[in-house]
């Protein structure tokens, strides 16, 4: 059977960040889209990757999510939009509000407007696991995101469009993140690695998981779920002894808007989950108009409705990522 893919017109906002390349990437070797877009801000990174990707399939667009009416234009014949451009930096957020809410909250409420204008079929939008629970503006702007893709589903009218979101955790060797943070470190020769806490853990996934998680999702969605895959744990500290064994590890403390451990699915929303195999399944916490049956997907794997207190966390996590595996992943990168 064909992936939804097939023959489409698709376009990723944010197609020049790590996972938008991941992604594109995939689809051009492995799926047969009609034309690809990459709608970003950022005119050096988009040079750049059409250096890489010599593909007649490609378009590039310059324009930013805060621009509504840049967005509508874009979307034009758009079959499938993954939404995967934010502002991600905790502490930066902390310190410039504004600007990742301009970003992170009305570029959600955007490409949302632009997507019904244009009857856009099938839109994703990319979240993260800070947005369980949030204590950082960063989070709380991607709740705010994830809100508003699941509402759109109950005031799309006659529009054929469905609206999901994707939630996951860490991803290893994006940029800004964790690794590659610690191995320029280690190659500039430092004699330490800084450690926020000996207790930290998180959730990872490689950026291939991360884009094969959306890849599915697409063919699942019945639009106002969030999926949330079954992803591995690791404690901070046993990444940096990966890394470098034999470097000692200073302990700086946390950073403005940090959490010891980050939650996927908070016991709040415990009621709200559904188990299949491989993910879980948020429905939504409003009723749609007309009701879905969420222990199903789109193409027909079945779940079960979770009972009882739940909670999906990086330190209660059953799943746990040793450093054979890390090192494993590391020879790849």
């Amino acid at each position: 059977m064909a992936h939804i893919l097939e023959g489409r017109n698709i376009l990723i906002t944010g197609g020049t960040g790590s996972f938008g390349k991941k992604f594109i990437q995939t689809i051009l070797a492995h799926h047969k889209p009609k034309k690809v877009v990459v709608y970003s801000r950022d005119e050096l990174k988009q040079y750049e990757m059409e250096q890489n990707l010599s593909d007649k399939r490609m378009r590039f667009f310059i324009g930013d999510v805060r621009d509504g009416e840049r967005l509508k234009t874009a979307l034009n014949g758009i079959d499938v939009c993954i939404h995967a451009a934010a502002l991600k930096h905790v502490p930066i957020a902390e310190y410039n509000p504004m600007e990742c809410i301009k970003t992170n909250i009305d570029g959600a409420s955007n490409v949302i407007t632009a997507a019904l204008h244009n009857n856009v079929s099938h839109i994703i939008a990319l979240s993260t696991d800070k947005a369980a629970n949030p204590i950082n503006l960063y989070g709380a702007t991607k709740l705010c995101s994830d809100k508003l893709f699941i509402a759109a589903n109950n005031f799309k009218g006659s529009s054929k469009s469905k609206f999901s979101v994707v939630r996951y955790g860490n991803v290893m060797g994006s940029r800004g993140s964790v690794i590659p943070f610690f191995k320029k470190l280690i190659e500039s020769g430092a004699q330490e690695l800084p450690i926020t806490d000996t207790r930290m853990t998180r959730f990872f996934i490689t950026l291939d998981s991360g884009v094969e998680f959306v890849l599915k999702s697409l063919e699942r969605m019945h639009g106002g779920e969030i999926f949330v895959p079954k992803i591995p744990s690791m404690k901070i500290t046993d990444l940096a002894h990966t890394l470098a064994p034999t470097l000692p590890l200073k302990l700086v403390g946390i950073r403005p808007g940090e959490k010891l451990h980050e939650v996927m699915i908070p016991k709040d929303d415990a009621r709200l989950c559904v188990e299949f195999e491989e993910f879980y399944t948020l429905m939504p916490t409003i009723n749609f108009q007309s009701p879905i049956d969420y222990t199903r997907t789109a193409n027909a794997l079945s779940g079960r409705i979770l009972e009882g207190e739940f909670e999906y966390a990086s330190n209660t996590n059953t799943q746990w990522l040793s450093q054979k595996d890390l090192q494993k992943y590391l020879k790849t990168l």
